[in-house]
């Protein structure tokens, strides 16, 4: 079963790749091009990424891309609210694997804030956000429970997390997984992005897409508020 099998919206394009390592280098030239092409157009261009542990190849070849990234403005659309230094977080995660040779010289607005608690750090986090650029690229994963970024369902914010017309750009979510105080960008400011990318792999992942496309709520499955153009999903066996 291929990911061509799938009813997906006709304006949306199905990258169909071999296998991860095509998938992450693929991914990683398509990023870094249109990354390109904002800086000649407006003189800067700003990327909003993923952590987890499936990124990690992605993140390493859009490193080595020829790019220029003092022009380049990095974020994250979501963390875990843990310091830098630990295991689990994403700016971690982006420092070891994206902020090397080159790259290391790109702007980096993290979500992690130290504070009292969650609610304290997340606005912290939304006022920081203030200062990001327009979202020109937006790379986004997804959950076998249909979450993305870290708008997960069930979660209590999780209403106006997906808020279309919101005017928080982060808020606290909690997750169903350790460590499960996470903060999140909003829907409001993803939706934002000129172009949005969706890594998937794997059958079980295929099938959380499946059910996704079979629904319309999106408190059920978050993933359905971002499956519409412009969209690119890049999905490999």
């Amino acid at each position: 079963m291929g990911i061509s099998e799938l009813k997906l919206p006709a304006v949306v394009n199905v990258h169909e790749l071999a296998d991860a390592e095509a998938l992450a280098a693929t991914q990683a030239h398509d990023v870094a091009e249109r990354l390109r092409a904002a800086v000649a157009a407006k003189g800067h261009a700003c990327v909003v990424l993923s952590g987890g542990r499936s990124p990690v190849p992605f993140l390493e070849k859009l490193a080595s891309e020829a790019l220029d990234w003092a022009k380049v403005t990095v974020s994250l659309a979501d963390e875990r609210w843990v310091p830098v230094e630990h295991a689990d977080s994403n700016a971690g995660l982006l420092a070891r694997h994206l902020f090397q040779g080159n790259a290391a010289k790109a702007r980096f607005i993290g979500l992690y804030q130290q504070a009292e608690n969650l609610d304290a750090a997340a606005l912290m986090a939304d006022q920081a956000l203030a200062e990001l650029p327009q979202i020109d690229v937006l790379v986004l994963g997804m959950g076998d429970d249909g979450h993305t970024a870290s708008l997960f369902p069930a979660s209590p914010n999780l209403e106006a997390g997906l808020d279309l017309a919101g005017q928080r750009r982060c808020l606290p979510l909690l997750a169903p997984s350790v460590p499960h105080q996470r903060l999140s960008m909003t829907r409001a400011l993803l939706a934002s992005a000129g172009f949005t990318a969706l890594a998937v792999q794997g059958q079980g992942k295929l099938a959380t897409l499946r059910a996704a496309l079979a629904g319309n709520d999106l408190t059920e499955m978050p993933i359905r508020a971002f499956l519409h153009a412009p969209l690119d999903i890049y999905w490999c066996p």
